[in-house]
């Protein structure tokens, strides 16, 4: 189980977008997740008939480092650390580390 998966919300806490919040679009591998609105850059694109799609600058989202995210809490309005705990009949759940509060509520 990952502690930041698909969906979640969380805050940049370094480079270029520090401080910007986003929702998780998909993990890449086990050390870069996608964030929604953040770490864009400008791409020179060759036109492809074929694709049927138009040259020129293409602005796109770039994957980021997952240790460079943390986790969104509602609660406090900030970034938070999460943890893992065993509840019986859920099995293995997240929690917030400050509140104690369950990720997945």
């Amino acid at each position: 189980m990952r502690k930041i998966k698909k969906g979640d919300d969380v805050i940049i806490t370094t480079g270029k977008d520090k401080g910007k919040r986003g929702t998780v679009l998909r993990i890449v591998d086990a050390n870069l997740v996608l964030i929604e609105g953040a770490n864009k850059v400008k791409k020179h694109q060759r036109p492809n008939p074929n694709k049927g799609t138009a040259g020129g600058i293409v602005e796109m989202e770039k994957p980021i480092q997952i240790s460079n995210v943390a986790i969104y809490n509602p609660a406090t309005q900030k970034a938070d650390r999460v943890g893992f705990r065993t509840i019986e009949g859920k099995g293995k759940t997240r929690y917030f580390k400050s509140s104690g509060e369950l990720v997945d509520g």
